[in-house]
């Protein structure tokens, strides 16, 4: 049931309540779901899985969903997406809205995650997959959209870029009284080469913001790329092979575009020596991950969406996504053949793999195979949450348990930043300040209390004007 004690937000002359009620990503980073109620009638903002610690025992849609007449989709990652078939399965039958890439990445997130979680074989996902688009509504970007409501209000909706992942955006929803109520979804930083920065609206009522890394000033982007290869260097020197966690969407293409822009600079860099030349040229980038590979697919695919430097690296002949270098393993059988070679035989490799915060997925064999060998460094390159793996090893544990087996930590962790698809503190900021009407009322959601308590300091100085609500301790 909705929860009528959360903060009311007039709008306009007051004939219109809007109410904002948070049935996830409240008092942390996971499960984002908003409702908008409009009046009678109601939109729903994202349907996300709760993972780490928040993960729940049920997935079962907890709040009532009569009156919501269309779920908007801000982005296709699992937090966001997650919950969807069970909204489906617990009676929703309106649409869902998305931009044209996240309608094309959400069936593959959510296939995944079915097979996954609940074992479903091919005839069942694609049953319930079948159904998704059906209600699926791609709206290009910065394009209006309108939607009516069962009480005849229209209610317009426009997604804006949000640089998080292929397809993000963050949602402009223009009421009946023309204010603009904005859920930013996952703001991603600037000036990543390879997806566009995002740009702020104009005119705002009420913004709902993330704060992932609210607490956090800035992500030190420029010097990524330089910190990467020095790692991998380093490992070279010992041999081993190097493990990369990664998410499917998302941070494995901004690898692979930074690993592939590292071996085309070695290859004309007059100060490489030709031994170095040679081994940067013989060494494997290995993307195991089938998931990975059909959403790389769909970063080429929607290459006009890229940002100046990647659009120029593809206009000269180069291919940022799909290099030379890059092999892909399909098959169960050929990533078990793997893991044991390289187990065994300690050659050097670069290995991409999912789950970036190493929960399940074919990272977790590598790990159990390579972790107690000392030539093997694993580079972390997001956010690990509490409860996982990779926050366990990043925390310096050297003694770990996965799938009931104990492992003593022999290979070198390492932490790099720079490759958050998260905004930090002062793209937030920045982005915030930039509004140029507004907002009157900003929520703080996404985050733990700490991060939002810290944007909503650094919102009120750039926004003194607004109510600034900070979700975690309502």
């Amino acid at each position: 049931m909705r929860c009528h004690h959360e903060p009311i937000i007039v709008i306009g002359n007051g004939e219109i309540a809007v109410n904002i009620v948070h049935h996830g990503a409240k008092t942390g980073v996971t499960g984002s779901c908003h409702e908008l109620v409009i009046g009678d009638n109601s939109l729903l903002i994202d349907c996300g899985l709760f993972q780490g610690t928040e993960a729940r025992e049920t997935l079962d849609i907890e709040f009532d969903i009569n009156n919501i007449a269309a779920l908007l989709l801000t982005h296709s990652h699992i937090d966001h997406i997650g919950r969807l078939p069970w909204l489906l399965a617990a009676g929703f039958a309106g649409p869902i809205y998305a931009t044209e890439a996240t309608a094309a990445l959400v069936p593959l997130m959510l296939e995944d995650g079915l097979k996954l979680q609940l074992g479903l074989n091919k005839k069942q996902c694609e049953k319930a997959l079948a159904l998704i688009h059906q209600r699926i509504r791609p709206v290009p970007y910065d394009c209006w959209a309108q939607i009516v409501l069962p009480t005849g209000e229209l209610v317009k909706i426009r997604f804006r870029p949000a640089g998080h992942i292929l397809g993000s955006a963050y949602i402009e929803i223009k009421l009946p009284t023309n204010e603009i109520v904005v859920f930013s979804g996952d703001l991603g930083p600037k000036n990543t080469p390879l997806l566009a920065d995002p740009i702020a609206p104009t005119a705002v009522h009420t913004l709902v913001i993330e704060s992932t890394y609210g607490d956090k000033p800035n992500h030190q982007l420029e010097h990524r790329q330089q910190v990467l290869k020095q790692i991998i260097e380093h490992s070279l020197q010992d041999g081993g092979a190097i493990v990369i966690p990664a998410f499917s969407v998302g941070r494995t293409q901004e690898l692979l575009f930074d690993l592939e822009n590292i071996i085309a600079q070695i290859d004309i860099d007059p100060n490489e020596t030709e031994i170095n030349k040679r081994v940067w040229k013989s060494l494997p980038v290995i993307l195991d991950s089938p998931l990975a590979q059909k959403v790389t697919e769909q970063y080429r695919y929607f290459h006009e969406l890229w940002a100046k430097e990647a659009k120029h690296r593809r206009y000269m002949g180069r291919h940022p996504l799909a290099f030379e270098q890059c092999i892909t393993i399909d098959s169960h059988a050929d990533h078990i053949k793997l893991v044991n070679r390289l187990q065994h035989s300690g050659e050097p490799a670069i290995i991409v793999a999912a789950s970036g915060m190493c929960s399940g997925g074919r990272v977790v064999n590598y790990l159990k195979a390579l972790l107690a060998d000392k030539r093997t460094d694993i580079i972390f390159a997001g956010y690990q949450a509490q409860g996982t793996t990779g926050r366990t090893l990043v925390d310096g544990d050297r003694v770990i348990k996965i799938d009931d087996k104990v492992i003593d930590v022999a290979a070198q962790i390492h932490q790099l930043s720079g490759y958050s698809a998260h905004a930090a503190q002062s793209d937030l900021v920045s982005f915030v300040a930039d509004i140029e009407q507004g907002p009157k009322v900003i929520k703080v959601v996404h985050g733990d209390l700490k991060a939002q308590t810290a944007l909503a300091v650094e919102l009120r100085k750039v926004k003194p004007e607004a109510t600034v609500i900070i979700a975690a301790s309502e």
